[in-house]
Protein backbone atom coordinates (compact mmCIF):
# COMPACT_ATOMS: atom_id res chain seq x y z
CA UNK A 1 0.00 0.00 0.00
CA UNK A 2 1.38 3.67 -1.24
CA UNK A 3 1.49 6.02 1.62
CA UNK A 4 -0.82 8.23 0.20
CA UNK A 5 -3.29 5.12 -0.14
CA UNK A 6 -2.26 4.53 3.78
CA UNK A 7 -3.37 7.89 4.47
CA UNK A 8 -6.64 7.39 2.93
CA UNK A 9 -7.63 4.12 4.99
CA UNK A 10 -6.36 5.69 8.15
CA UNK A 11 -7.91 4.27 11.44
CA UNK A 12 -9.81 6.10 13.85
CA UNK A 13 -8.33 7.43 16.82
CA UNK A 14 -8.86 9.43 19.94
CA UNK A 15 -6.06 11.68 21.93
CA UNK A 16 -6.81 12.43 25.70
CA UNK A 17 -4.67 14.96 27.36
CA UNK A 18 -3.43 16.22 24.45
CA UNK A 19 -1.39 19.03 25.18
CA UNK A 20 0.60 20.64 22.40
CA UNK A 21 -0.24 17.94 19.60
CA UNK A 22 3.01 16.17 19.29
CA UNK A 23 1.26 12.47 19.47
CA UNK A 24 -1.12 13.40 16.75
CA UNK A 25 1.62 15.11 14.66
CA UNK A 26 3.65 11.65 15.00
CA UNK A 27 0.36 9.71 14.73
CA UNK A 28 -1.12 11.57 11.34
CA UNK A 29 0.56 8.80 8.85
CA UNK A 30 -1.26 6.02 10.16
CA UNK A 31 -4.30 7.40 12.29
CA UNK A 32 -6.70 10.01 11.66
CA UNK A 33 -6.80 11.95 14.68
CA UNK A 34 -11.29 12.10 14.82
CA UNK A 35 -11.36 13.65 18.36
CA UNK A 36 -8.44 15.18 21.25
CA UNK A 37 -8.60 17.10 24.02
CA UNK A 38 -6.91 18.80 26.74
CA UNK A 39 -8.00 21.36 29.39
CA UNK A 40 -4.91 24.00 29.09
CA UNK A 41 -6.15 26.93 26.78
CA UNK A 42 -2.45 27.66 26.33
CA UNK A 43 -1.74 24.17 25.21
CA UNK A 44 -5.38 24.16 23.40
CA UNK A 45 -3.66 26.89 21.21
CA UNK A 46 -0.65 25.35 20.12
CA UNK A 47 -2.98 22.15 19.30
CA UNK A 48 -4.79 24.48 17.23
CA UNK A 49 -2.49 26.40 15.40
CA UNK A 50 -1.03 23.18 14.40
CA UNK A 51 -3.88 20.90 14.02
CA UNK A 52 -6.60 23.27 13.26
CA UNK A 53 -9.83 23.27 15.40
CA UNK A 54 -12.87 21.14 14.06
CA UNK A 55 -11.56 18.10 16.38
CA UNK A 56 -10.24 19.49 19.36
CA UNK A 57 -12.28 20.14 22.39
CA UNK A 58 -10.89 22.41 25.72
CA UNK A 59 -11.82 21.47 28.73
CA UNK A 60 -11.74 18.77 31.66
CA UNK A 61 -12.15 15.14 30.83
CA UNK A 62 -14.28 14.84 33.60
CA UNK A 63 -16.77 16.76 31.48
CA UNK A 64 -16.30 14.22 28.61
CA UNK A 65 -18.94 11.67 27.95
CA UNK A 66 -18.15 8.65 26.11
CA UNK A 67 -21.65 8.00 24.14
CA UNK A 68 -20.42 11.51 22.61
CA UNK A 69 -17.38 10.52 21.04
CA UNK A 70 -16.72 9.02 17.12
CA UNK A 71 -16.22 5.63 16.92
CA UNK A 72 -12.67 4.75 16.56
CA UNK A 73 -10.08 2.06 16.34
CA UNK A 74 -7.48 3.69 19.03
CA UNK A 75 -7.57 5.61 22.26
CA UNK A 76 -4.62 7.10 23.79
CA UNK A 77 -3.80 8.95 26.79
CA UNK A 78 -1.00 10.57 28.11
CA UNK A 79 -2.38 11.39 31.55
CA UNK A 80 -0.64 13.47 34.05
CA UNK A 81 2.87 12.55 35.60
CA UNK A 82 2.74 14.30 38.61
CA UNK A 83 1.83 11.99 40.93
CA UNK A 84 3.78 9.18 39.48
CA UNK A 85 7.18 11.47 38.61
CA UNK A 86 10.55 10.49 40.97
CA UNK A 87 10.75 14.15 41.17
CA UNK A 88 7.14 14.85 41.98
CA UNK A 89 4.92 14.25 45.04
CA UNK A 90 4.52 10.63 44.26
CA UNK A 91 1.21 10.42 45.48
CA UNK A 92 0.24 7.64 42.95
CA UNK A 93 -1.92 6.46 40.43
CA UNK A 94 -5.49 7.59 42.93
CA UNK A 95 -3.90 10.97 43.41
CA UNK A 96 -6.22 14.19 42.11
CA UNK A 97 -3.80 14.51 39.25
CA UNK A 98 -2.44 11.03 37.71
CA UNK A 99 -5.92 10.04 39.02
CA UNK A 100 -7.01 11.48 36.02
CA UNK A 101 -6.33 7.91 34.29
CA UNK A 102 -9.54 6.86 36.07
CA UNK A 103 -11.65 9.19 33.87
CA UNK A 104 -10.36 8.39 31.04
CA UNK A 105 -11.45 4.32 31.62
CA UNK A 106 -14.75 6.04 32.77
CA UNK A 107 -15.37 8.01 29.10
CA UNK A 108 -14.74 4.21 27.75
CA UNK A 109 -17.10 2.94 29.64
CA UNK A 110 -19.68 5.10 28.61
CA UNK A 111 -18.72 4.12 24.88
CA UNK A 112 -21.35 2.11 22.86
CA UNK A 113 -18.12 0.11 21.47
CA UNK A 114 -14.83 0.61 22.91
CA UNK A 115 -11.80 1.09 21.13
CA UNK A 116 -10.12 -1.94 20.18
CA UNK A 117 -6.61 -0.50 20.95
CA UNK A 118 -5.21 1.10 23.91
CA UNK A 119 -2.23 3.39 24.44
CA UNK A 120 -1.24 4.76 27.87
CA UNK A 121 1.88 6.79 28.20
CA UNK A 122 3.61 8.07 31.73
CA UNK A 123 6.26 8.30 33.48
CA UNK A 124 8.98 5.41 34.32
CA UNK A 125 7.53 6.10 38.02
CA UNK A 126 4.34 4.41 36.91
CA UNK A 127 6.02 0.81 36.79
CA UNK A 128 9.00 1.85 39.09
CA UNK A 129 7.64 3.57 41.89
CA UNK A 130 5.80 1.72 44.96
CA UNK A 131 7.18 -1.60 43.58
CA UNK A 132 4.72 -1.71 40.06
CA UNK A 133 1.65 -1.30 42.34
CA UNK A 134 1.01 1.55 40.51
CA UNK A 135 1.10 -0.06 37.05
CA UNK A 136 -1.07 -2.58 38.64
CA UNK A 137 -3.60 -1.18 39.30
CA UNK A 138 -4.09 -0.15 36.07
CA UNK A 139 -3.60 -3.94 34.68
CA UNK A 140 -6.66 -5.25 36.53
CA UNK A 141 -8.29 -2.01 35.76
CA UNK A 142 -8.06 -2.92 31.77
CA UNK A 143 -8.23 -6.58 32.50
CA UNK A 144 -11.79 -5.95 34.16
CA UNK A 145 -12.86 -4.21 31.02
CA UNK A 146 -11.96 -7.19 28.76
CA UNK A 147 -8.47 -5.90 27.72
CA UNK A 148 -5.23 -7.65 27.70
CA UNK A 149 -2.29 -5.32 28.23
CA UNK A 150 1.28 -5.18 28.77
CA UNK A 151 3.99 -2.90 28.73
CA UNK A 152 7.11 -0.53 27.04
CA UNK A 153 10.06 1.63 28.75
CA UNK A 154 10.99 3.33 25.72
CA UNK A 155 13.86 6.21 26.16
CA UNK A 156 13.82 9.08 23.07
CA UNK A 157 17.20 8.79 23.70
CA UNK A 158 17.14 6.26 21.28
CA UNK A 159 15.46 8.38 18.32
CA UNK A 160 16.82 11.87 19.76
CA UNK A 161 19.69 13.28 21.89
CA UNK A 162 17.55 13.90 24.69
CA UNK A 163 17.56 11.46 27.62
CA UNK A 164 13.50 10.87 27.93
CA UNK A 165 12.56 7.45 29.09
CA UNK A 166 8.64 6.42 29.51
CA UNK A 167 6.40 3.90 29.81
CA UNK A 168 3.71 3.18 27.40
CA UNK A 169 1.15 0.37 28.00
CA UNK A 170 -0.60 -1.01 25.20
CA UNK A 171 -3.94 -2.90 25.59
CA UNK A 172 -5.74 -4.71 23.04
CA UNK A 173 -9.19 -6.13 23.35
CA UNK A 174 -9.21 -9.69 24.49
CA UNK A 175 -11.77 -10.93 21.85
CA UNK A 176 -9.00 -10.02 19.19
CA UNK A 177 -6.12 -12.48 18.90
CA UNK A 178 -2.80 -10.37 18.30
CA UNK A 179 -0.40 -12.66 15.51
CA UNK A 180 2.37 -13.73 17.11
CA UNK A 181 5.03 -11.66 15.30
CA UNK A 182 3.70 -8.59 17.75
CA UNK A 183 4.46 -11.11 20.70
CA UNK A 184 7.34 -12.37 22.58
CA UNK A 185 7.75 -15.34 24.72
CA UNK A 186 9.45 -12.95 27.36
CA UNK A 187 11.13 -9.63 28.02
CA UNK A 188 12.72 -8.05 25.16
CA UNK A 189 14.85 -5.15 24.56
CA UNK A 190 11.88 -2.98 25.48
CA UNK A 191 11.49 -4.57 28.75
CA UNK A 192 14.08 -3.66 31.51
CA UNK A 193 13.88 -4.73 34.96
CA UNK A 194 11.23 -2.14 36.30
CA UNK A 195 8.80 -3.51 33.44
CA UNK A 196 9.57 -7.39 34.42
CA UNK A 197 9.14 -7.01 38.25
CA UNK A 198 5.76 -4.96 37.43
CA UNK A 199 4.44 -7.37 34.90
CA UNK A 200 5.36 -10.26 37.68
CA UNK A 201 2.58 -12.44 38.27
CA UNK A 202 0.21 -11.08 36.20
CA UNK A 203 -2.66 -12.44 34.18
CA UNK A 204 -3.29 -11.20 30.20
CA UNK A 205 0.15 -9.92 30.73
CA UNK A 206 1.29 -9.63 26.71
CA UNK A 207 5.11 -9.08 25.92
CA UNK A 208 4.64 -6.75 23.09
CA UNK A 209 7.76 -7.42 20.52
CA UNK A 210 8.87 -3.98 19.13
CA UNK A 211 11.41 -4.09 16.25
CA UNK A 212 14.96 -1.75 17.67
CA UNK A 213 15.45 1.67 15.63
CA UNK A 214 18.52 2.27 13.73
CA UNK A 215 21.20 3.52 15.60
CA UNK A 216 20.92 7.13 16.63
CA UNK A 217 23.35 9.40 14.27
CA UNK A 218 22.45 12.95 15.59
CA UNK A 219 23.53 14.28 18.96
CA UNK A 220 22.61 17.15 20.62
CA UNK A 221 25.46 20.10 18.42
CA UNK A 222 23.44 19.17 15.88
CA UNK A 223 20.62 20.79 17.20
CA UNK A 224 21.20 23.52 18.94
CA UNK A 225 21.48 27.45 17.61
CA UNK A 226 24.95 28.12 17.49
CA UNK A 227 23.88 32.00 17.12
CA UNK A 228 21.39 31.89 19.85
CA UNK A 229 22.02 34.86 22.40
CA UNK A 230 23.79 34.10 25.34
CA UNK A 231 24.09 35.13 29.00
CA UNK A 232 25.95 38.18 29.50
CA UNK A 233 27.50 40.61 32.71
CA UNK A 234 27.21 39.05 36.09
CA UNK A 235 24.68 36.29 35.38
CA UNK A 236 27.03 34.67 33.25
CA UNK A 237 29.61 34.96 35.17
CA UNK A 238 28.37 33.41 38.03
CA UNK A 239 27.06 30.57 35.75
CA UNK A 240 30.19 29.61 35.14
CA UNK A 241 31.45 29.88 38.29
CA UNK A 242 29.32 26.74 39.60
CA UNK A 243 31.37 24.71 36.77
CA UNK A 244 33.45 22.39 38.56
CA UNK A 245 36.89 22.65 37.85
CA UNK A 246 37.08 19.50 36.45
CA UNK A 247 34.23 20.13 33.99
CA UNK A 248 35.89 23.40 32.53
CA UNK A 249 38.87 21.19 32.43
CA UNK A 250 36.93 18.81 30.20
CA UNK A 251 35.36 21.68 28.08
CA UNK A 252 38.74 23.25 27.22
CA UNK A 253 40.24 20.35 25.98
CA UNK A 254 37.35 19.85 23.40
CA UNK A 255 37.47 22.75 21.32
CA UNK A 256 34.42 24.27 19.95
CA UNK A 257 31.63 22.21 21.77
CA UNK A 258 28.38 22.35 24.19
CA UNK A 259 27.31 20.39 27.19
CA UNK A 260 24.14 20.53 28.62
CA UNK A 261 23.38 21.05 32.41
CA UNK A 262 20.97 21.56 35.66
CA UNK A 263 22.08 23.52 38.67
CA UNK A 264 21.81 21.58 41.69
CA UNK A 265 22.61 21.96 45.44
CA UNK A 266 25.91 19.47 46.53
CA UNK A 267 26.97 19.21 49.69
CA UNK A 268 25.52 22.79 50.51
CA UNK A 269 26.65 24.79 48.02
CA UNK A 270 24.65 24.93 44.40
CA UNK A 271 26.63 23.65 41.26
CA UNK A 272 25.87 23.73 37.39
CA UNK A 273 26.21 19.71 36.96
CA UNK A 274 27.44 19.09 32.91
CA UNK A 275 26.85 15.95 30.91
CA UNK A 276 29.38 15.09 27.87
CA UNK A 277 27.98 12.71 25.76
CA UNK A 278 26.21 14.55 23.20
CA UNK A 279 22.61 14.08 24.98
CA UNK A 280 20.20 16.24 27.06
CA UNK A 281 18.86 15.77 30.02
CA UNK A 282 15.09 15.42 30.55
CA UNK A 283 12.83 18.15 29.03
CA UNK A 284 10.77 18.79 32.25
CA UNK A 285 8.15 22.19 32.61
CA UNK A 286 9.47 25.21 33.80
CA UNK A 287 8.23 25.19 37.39
CA UNK A 288 11.38 26.36 39.28
CA UNK A 289 15.26 26.94 38.79
CA UNK A 290 16.09 23.26 39.33
CA UNK A 291 14.49 22.14 36.15
CA UNK A 292 15.73 24.80 33.56
CA UNK A 293 18.01 22.89 32.04
CA UNK A 294 21.36 25.15 30.68
CA UNK A 295 23.91 24.81 27.98
CA UNK A 296 27.21 25.87 28.59
CA UNK A 297 29.07 26.10 24.97
CA UNK A 298 32.54 26.70 24.24
CA UNK A 299 32.94 29.21 21.17
CA UNK A 300 36.53 29.99 19.69
CA UNK A 301 37.89 29.23 23.18
CA UNK A 302 35.85 30.83 25.17
CA UNK A 303 32.73 29.49 27.43
CA UNK A 304 29.31 30.87 27.30
CA UNK A 305 25.64 29.69 29.40
CA UNK A 306 22.73 30.45 28.28
CA UNK A 307 18.96 28.49 28.77
CA UNK A 308 17.72 26.38 25.45
CA UNK A 309 16.12 27.99 23.27
CA UNK A 310 12.52 27.29 22.70
CA UNK A 311 13.23 25.62 19.17
CA UNK A 312 15.57 23.61 20.81
CA UNK A 313 13.11 22.31 22.74
CA UNK A 314 10.98 21.62 19.54
CA UNK A 315 13.45 19.93 18.09
CA UNK A 316 14.61 17.64 20.98
CA UNK A 317 11.35 16.50 20.90
CA UNK A 318 11.31 15.73 17.52
CA UNK A 319 8.76 18.42 16.25
CA UNK A 320 9.62 19.80 12.54
CA UNK A 321 11.21 23.15 12.16
CA UNK A 322 7.45 24.47 11.14
CA UNK A 323 5.55 23.27 13.93
CA UNK A 324 4.12 26.81 16.21
CA UNK A 325 4.97 27.39 19.50
CA UNK A 326 3.67 29.61 21.82
CA UNK A 327 4.59 33.41 22.05
CA UNK A 328 6.51 33.11 25.15
CA UNK A 329 9.56 31.38 26.69
CA UNK A 330 8.12 29.45 29.55
CA UNK A 331 4.50 28.83 27.41
CA UNK A 332 6.74 27.13 24.86
CA UNK A 333 8.83 25.47 27.10
CA UNK A 334 5.82 23.81 29.06
CA UNK A 335 4.03 22.46 25.50
CA UNK A 336 6.99 20.51 24.80
CA UNK A 337 8.35 19.88 28.40
CA UNK A 338 4.73 18.02 28.68
CA UNK A 339 4.89 16.33 25.74
CA UNK A 340 5.57 12.84 23.84
CA UNK A 341 8.58 12.62 21.74
CA UNK A 342 7.63 12.63 18.30
CA UNK A 343 9.35 9.34 16.41
CA UNK A 344 8.90 7.35 19.83
CA UNK A 345 5.32 7.36 19.34
CA UNK A 346 5.49 7.13 15.26
CA UNK A 347 7.72 4.18 15.91
CA UNK A 348 5.60 2.52 17.92
CA UNK A 349 2.35 3.47 15.34
CA UNK A 350 3.75 2.32 12.73
CA UNK A 351 5.31 -1.04 14.02
CA UNK A 352 2.88 -2.14 16.65
CA UNK A 353 -0.29 -0.19 17.08
CA UNK A 354 -1.65 0.10 13.56
CA UNK A 355 -1.02 -3.57 12.98
CA UNK A 356 -3.21 -4.27 15.96
CA UNK A 357 -5.59 -1.79 14.54
CA UNK A 358 -5.64 -3.24 11.35
CA UNK A 359 -6.70 -6.62 13.34
CA UNK A 360 -9.66 -5.28 14.25
CA UNK A 361 -10.53 -3.77 10.77
CA UNK A 362 -9.98 -7.55 9.23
Amino acid sequence: MSKQSQRQHRPGCLEFFAGSGLVSYALRDYFEVKWANDICAKKGEVYRANHGAQHFHLGSIANVRGADLPPAALSWASFPCQDLSLAGNTAGIHASRSGLVWEWLRVLDEMPLRPAVLTAENVAGLVSANQGAHYRALHHALQARGYRAGALLLDAVRWLPQSRPRVFVIALRADIAPPPELCAAGPQWPHPAPIQQAAAGLQDWIWWRLPAPPARTQDLADLIEWDAPCQQGAGAAHDLSLIAPAHKARLQSLGDCVAPGYKRTRNGRQVLELRFDGVAGCLRTPGGGSSRQYLVLQKQGRLHSRLLTARETARLMGAPEHYQLPGSYNAAYKAMGDAVAAPVAAWLAQHLLLPLARLHEA
